[in-house]
């Protein structure tokens, strides 16, 4: 069975200086302001979409990646994900890295990475992205 999520997105003005809102409409769970100066300078007090998107992109791979040291028998004590989806203007989106550090009791670093790397692969948001360029920008067990 599938499953929908939906968000909704209010903007008003043209792009330069207008302003949104976009509220995670599924869940409920979150409002966000938006406008194009947060999302081609980098300015505070407005999400992207691209902050969305590594925000979408670190819990699935987190989830991706707990499943699968839970099923080899070595569930993590602890994953701690980033990911930084970056955005050029007039471009578009160019590429998500993602940092994990991680306690996972009875794995060797060794293993641990080849682990990381099935993750990146085959999360679904990382399958999603596969028209940019994702990487494992660290990974470290602790």
């Amino acid at each position: 069975m599938a499953v929908s999520s939906k968000s909704h997105t209010t903007w008003s003005g043209d792009l330069p200086t207008g302003s949104g809102h976009t509220t995670l409409a599924s869940s409920n769970a979150a409002d966000f302001d938006i406008n194009w100066n947060a999302r081609s300078a980098g300015g505070a007090g407005a999400v992207t979409p691209e902050e969305l998107l590594a925000a979408a992109h670190s819990s699935c791979y987190a989830m991706a990646l707990s499943h699968a040291l839970g099923e080899n028998g070595t569930a993590p004590s602890e994953l701690s994900v980033d990911a930084q989806v970056d955005f050029v203007p007039g471009e578009g989106v160019k590429s998500s890295a993602i940092t994990v550090v991680a306690t996972v009791p009875g794995l060797s670093a060794d293993e641990f990475a080849k682990f990381a790397e099935d993750a990146k692969a085959n999360c679904p948001v990382s399958q999603a992205l596969s028209g940019i360029e994702i990487t494992l920008a660290s990974v470290t067990l602790n």
